[in-house]
């Protein structure tokens, strides 16, 4: 819950004696406090809000025990150090936990700071380096067995899920919800006959977007009217797209507010996607030219800040768009806590924050919560030869990713072009270092290894040829050809572009872009196969149903 400094003044005049209880700490801190026992006050206070039914504690520093103010000068200096506290306890935490805010208040003329601790996660102990506490009257201890039991059989409340008292019907987009069944019945194709005879309200229950036919918050976020937003009280879930101009001002900028179903397509709509020409060789043999983004992933990144969002922060999804890359923030910790762990095969995370809202979500194929579309969104910039995502996770309850709209290194580049046999593992530390961000020792050891990075360490770069083992350069890369996925990443942008085309105009698209001392024919047959494949796997593409050298082929 959101609170105002006056807000944390009333709540400290109305504690009563006892002081100091499970939920509320005093401590004088007048000049220093360790951040070892700070830590652990953090653990055990969020540890007893959960078994309380409580969403926060508080840790109030300038107050003694008989709840006399006298101040506190603890990091009065250097106001950025104090706000920091929020990421150095993130990061001593066993789920990234941290302080909800950190309220710097004046009482009767002197210095409180209040610490507002949020409940533990339901099923998830509160632990500080890896040691979970709770409180015995007014001392730490390491949380007893029978506390830690009742915390891990707590079931984690479902928001998305609830009733929304005095919603109907009538409170739903008519245009979101004819969408919201357009989708369901598209995700379930094969079983299509199965919902024949159901009506619109019976197949929203099936979608997860009502229960048992209530209105969900789930419903009201994805396809409700804008104007009944005010029946889920103080919060008001919204997307902000800002533009940027180069010297960083803000240019124009818009709020959209639910139906987010469609309002994900208008905000694509808003985004600059002009047209980035490159030369993959180097030599200019054949400059590839694409659009700057790919619209899948804009739209996999803004379903992934709706899907996870923490509404509970009352705080908006943002879409910042810049000359050369887009920014992309949602309020909530970062579940997987760290990007190379989202990363790792069969990674799944150990709760969602929005069950119910991921879960219709899904129902409409919006977003894929087993690989919470991260993989698939760092494999489609990997293919089209561009930067990977950049997750920002220094603020522990907001994430904040970068997609570039152009090369930032040519070697880079290059590089991916000419070894698409790279596992995503050695993309992901190039691209490290091609943005001067930090890798290991033995990371770079590993890299030189491969001979895809030269000098000394820290001093990495890239190797500047395209094709390092071999040493044929532009030979490689012509009898190689573009990879599998930039070519399908090709295909559906000018689809989704110019509309439906036959197999000729795709073959013509990637002519020079298929290994060379290929025939027509054997190009055709690559590109026959490669269209069944987007076809009856991928599901991305589909034709018209003639068969031949007539069909014309649309994305889906």
């Amino acid at each position: 819950m959101y609170y105002s400094n006056s807000d944390v003044i009333e709540l400290i005049g109305r504690i009563e004696k006892p002081y100091e209880t499970e939920v509320v700490e005093l401590k004088e801190a007048k000049h220093d406090f360790s951040f070892k026992d700070l830590g652990r006050y953090f653990s055990a206070l969020s540890n007893e809000a959960v078994l309380r039914g409580k969403q926060d504690a508080w840790l109030l520093f300038g107050i003694d025990n008989d709840k006399a103010v006298c101040g506190t000068a603890y990091r009065r200096d250097n106001p950025t150090k104090l706000q920091s506290l929020k990421r150095e306890v993130a990061g001593h935490t066993n789920n990234r936990m941290t302080f909800r805010e950190i309220h710097e208040l004046e009482i009767e003329g002197k210095r409180v700071l209040a610490f507002q601790i949020p409940a533990a996660t339901p099923g998830m102990p509160t632990a500080f380096n890896n040691a979970a506490w709770a409180r015995e009257g007014e001392s730490l201890v390491p949380l007893p067995i029978d506390k830690y039991e009742q915390i891990r059989q707590m079931r984690r409340p479902d928001w998305s899920a609830s009733e929304v008292e005095g919603a109907t019907y009538d409170d739903l987009d008519p245009e979101a919800v004819r969408r919201a069944v357009e989708l369901f019945l598209s995700k379930h194709g094969r079983h299509r006959d199965a919902f024949a005879g159901m009506n619109d309200r019976a197949i929203l229950d099936k979608a997860s977007l009502t229960r048992d036919g209530k209105i969900t918050p789930t419903a009201l976020i994805l396809i409700g009217r804008p104007e009944s937003i005010y029946l889920l009280g103080d919060i008001s879930p919204r997307i902000t797209w800002t533009l940027y101009a180069s010297d960083g001002s803000v240019t124009t900028y818009e709020h959209f507010k639910p139906p987010f179903l469609l309002a994900v397509d208008r905000v694509l709509g808003k985004i600059r996607n002009e047209r980035y020409r490159f030369n993959a060789n180097g030599a200019s043999l054949f400059p590839i030219e694409v659009s700057q983004y790919e619209p899948e992933i804009i739209r996999e990144l803004l379903n992934n800040c709706i899907a996870h969002q923490d509404y509970s922060m009352q705080g908006r999804v943002n879409v910042e768009e810049f000359e050369d890359h887009l920014v992309f923030l949602n309020e909530g910790a970062f579940i997987p806590e760290t990007i190379e762990k989202a990363m790792r095969p069969g990674f799944k995370p150990s709760y969602y924050r929005n069950p119910f809202l991921c879960e219709a979500m899904v129902q409409m194929d919006m977003i894929d919560t087993i690989a919470m579309g991260i993989p698939k969104v760092f494999q489609m910039q990997r293919g089209r030869c561009f930067p990977l995502p950049t997750y920002d996770l220094s603020d522990p309850n907001r994430v904040e990713v970068t997609i570039f709209g152009k090369s930032i290194n040519e070697s880079y580049s290059r590089l991916l072009y000419a070894r698409p046999d790279l596992p995503m593992d050695i993309v992901y530390l190039l691209d490290k270092v091609q943005k001067h961000e930090e890798v290991t020792r033995e990371q770079a050891a590993r890299l030189h290894e491969l001979k895809l990075v030269e000098g000394r360490y820290p001093q990495l770069s890239i190797t500047n040829s395209l094709a390092a083992e071999t040493g044929q350069e532009v030979t490689y890369t012509r009898s190689k050809g573009l990879n599998e996925e930039a070519c399908k990443s090709l295909i559906l942008q000018m689809l989704s572009e110019t509309g439906p085309a036959s197999r000729a105009k795709i073959v013509a698209l990637l002519d020079d872009l298929l290994p060379a001392g290929l025939s027509d024919r054997q190009k055709s047959k690559r590109v026959s196969n490669l269209l069944a494949k987007m076809k009856n796997v991928d599901k991305t593409v589909d034709n018209d149903g003639v068969i031949g050298k007539a069909a014309r082929w649309r994305a889906i």
